[in-house]
């Protein structure tokens, strides 16, 4: 399973994040998505808001209950042991997190998740890779802009890196020709306005934007 789904990554390209989404409105944002051709969708953990961890867990368990057989899920901003576990007993089946955790990453792989730590730095990225992550997100990749992650994944090119944070509409295309697999956009495309609005029609229409720009 884990290989199907690092696959779906490779062959889909495009993981939205979602922060602040739950419940019923994300079951439909994730509708939306998937009519935009995105196939892959990411709850984020509120870590300021400890009381809302099992929300972000139940929002997983109901997006796997009522679309799991056309879209993957995965839980984002995972640094805990704890919240993996939240995770993976709501169904999820990729874990992301901001940063490059030893304890995190080996955990998710013997739980047989697909595993995306956060890094920035050559070493860092090195590091993920040899603790076991499937996929490294170079995070945040639109601060440092494209020149920095072509010239990061010339020498790392036998690890696979996501492009996330910053990233549009206007710049997938150039991180793709970069190095880059894959990547992981938030607000760029999940506008909450929208959501708040019921306007899902505008997100289908920026996620096939997206996915045309990506090669998907």
């Amino acid at each position: 399973m884990r290989e199907q789904i690092i696959q779906k990554v490779l062959d889909k390209k495009i993981v939205a994040i979602v922060r602040g989404v739950y419940g019923e409105d994300c079951v439909n944002l994730a509708r939306a998505l998937c009519e935009g051709g995105i196939e892959l969708l990411e709850v984020t953990f509120d870590q300021s808001k400890p009381e809302s961890l099992n929300r972000t867990s139940d929002t997983i368990r109901q997006l796997v209950q009522a679309l799991g057989d056309k879209m993957i899920f995965g839980a984002g901003t995972v640094t805990t042991l704890e919240m993996l576990e939240l995770a993976r007993n709501a169904g999820a089946q990729f874990v992301v997190s901001p940063d490059t955790n030893e304890e995190v990453i080996k955990a998710t792989v013997a739980a047989g998740m697909v595993s995306m730590p956060g890094a920035l730095t050559p070493t860092e990225i090195v590091t993920a890779h040899r603790y076991g992550a499937d996929f490294v997100k170079l995070f945040p990749a639109g601060t440092q802009g494209t020149a920095y992650f072509k010239a990061v994944t010339a020498p790392l090119n036998h690890i696979r890196l996501l492009a996330v944070g910053g990233v549009n509409e206007k710049n997938i295309a150039d991180f793709m020709a970069a190095g880059a697999v894959g990547a992981g956009v938030g607000g760029n495309l999940v506008n909450k306005t929208w959501i708040a609005n019921g306007e899902f029609d505008k997100i289908t229409a920026l996620a096939k934007e997206f996915t045309e720009k990506a090669g998907v």
